[in-house]
């Protein structure tokens, strides 16, 4: 039986859950997901080739790994070619094909996550935005350097010229799971944990400026990455080997039907009550 050709290969849905697949999404192996997209639709190279835009012989070099994809145009067709999913295009490190990702939503549940973004820098304008009028920051981080740590940081001119009140969690650079997160990142513990006590250090410094700022470190393994401005949170996560920022950010608003904002401010707070107060 002559297989279709002219339109993209469609994975079944629970496909695309797999641990494998999901692990070959999170490093951008092609030829992994060249492997799957042949194991759950029963494609050959040539009808994967079409569906890619691509060769059959740059297809099969891939699969055999004697050739990389590199280029971000190229992982873009082969997702639009396996007819990638949303949350798995992200995974992947791509934007999403719905703009805000929420179709599947309905008007209360887009009222509340009301946009994705496929990184922290595609969300930096909507960020900075927001910040230049907040009234309250809230941060959970790990080490913090990327958002208020460092003079350049996304945050730091903000909070240090705006004169917001300013809640900070970081991790406790002496707990276990500090260790266990340099394990993660490929860092030393000597190196992450210096990240973290310099951005105390900063924070310091922004109270004896004057700021309105608390500093509190948390003792669990990292997950989540809250930036809170008044009441917007942009929310991603912490992997095994992304980072928060490298991860798809979330814009959570209030609204009366939704339960993650309530959710992550819940958790922020009674994180903050049995963390350390450091600042």
């Amino acid at each position: 039986m002559a297989e279709s050709t002219g339109v993209p290969l469609v994975l079944p849905a629970w496909a695309w859950q797999r641990e494998d697949v999901r692990d070959a999404l999170r490093t951008r192996d092609v030829s992994a997901l060249f492997r799957a997209a042949q194991r759950y639709t029963g494609a050959s190279q040539s009808r994967i080739a079409i569906a890619t835009g691509m060769l059959q012989g740059r297809v099969s070099e891939i699969v055999r790994n004697t050739r990389a994809v590199t280029t971000l145009d190229l992982f873009e067709r082969i997702a639009d070619g396996l007819s990638m999913p949303d949350d798995a295009r992200m995974l992947m490190g791509l934007a999403p094909r719905h703009p805000a990702g929420l179709d599947h939503l309905s008007a209360s549940g887009r009222a509340e996550l009301i946009a994705v973004y496929p990184t922290q820098s595609t969300a930096l304008s909507d960020i900075q935005g927001l910040a230049n009028a907040a009234k309250e920051v809230d941060i959970l981080a790990v080490r913090g350097l990327g958002i208020i740590g460092l003079n350049d940081s996304i945050l730091r001119s903000f909070v240090k010229f705006g004169a917001p009140t300013v809640r900070v969690l970081l991790l406790d650079p002496d707990c276990e799971a500090a260790h266990r997160r340099a394990s993660e990142v490929g860092e030393s513990y000597g190196s992450f944990s210096s990240g973290i006590r310099l951005s105390i250090e900063r924070l310091r410094e922004l109270a004896a400026a004057g700021v309105d700022v608390e500093g509190h470190i948390y003792d669990l393994l990292p997950t989540w990455r809250v930036i809170g401005l008044d009441n917007t949170l942009f929310v991603s996560a912490f992997g095994e080997i992304h980072e928060g920022h490298t991860s798809p950010m979330y814009r959570i608003a209030g609204s009366p039907h939704g339960a993650l904002h309530r959710g992550f401010r819940r958790f922020m707070g009674e994180l903050r009550r049995t963390a350390r107060r450091v600042v």
